[in-house]
């Protein structure tokens, strides 16, 4: 028992900022969570593309993400090439797609069906952009 009190001390003073009046307390001050909120980018909204070219297994498929209320402003998109379906799934979930939507399950059964479909609301950062290369730099 007296290592699980010692153990969780030692967590609560890792966890501590500094900053709070209460030296114990596990929670970041005000300003602490004011500079977080500082530090964080602001986010664009978007949407991805995706064709299809070609059908079956040789099908290739072309991904570009498009920023919303820019008008050209900035970095153009950059279109990414995935060579088969199992590599677009890997593509879309480095992006950080969520499967679990029923607007991406059924932009996918487009792309199958109709050859092209979007993926609507994806909110990404120039960085985030910029790393998963979406935009060119």
């Amino acid at each position: 028992m007296r290592k699980l009190r010692l153990h969780v001390g030692v967590q609560l003073k890792t966890l501590d900022t500094g900053e709070s009046p209460n030296p114990t307390s596990a929670l970041p001050s005000g300003s602490a969570m004011a500079s977080n909120v500082a530090q964080q980018k602001p986010k664009t909204r978007g949407f991805l593309h995706i064709a299809r070219h070609g059908a079956g297994p040789g099908a290739i498929y072309v991904v570009t993400y498009h920023r919303l209320g820019h008008d050209g402003e900035g970095s153009l998109p950059r279109p990414a090439q995935a060579d088969n379906s199992q590599s677009l799934i890997e593509l879309l979930e480095r992006i950080g797609v969520d499967f679990r939507l029923g607007e991406v399950r059924g932009a996918l059964a487009d792309v199958l069906r109709f050859g092209s479909a979007n993926i609507p609301d994806l909110w990404l950062s120039d960085e985030e952009m910029v790393e998963k290369g979406l935009v060119e730099s």
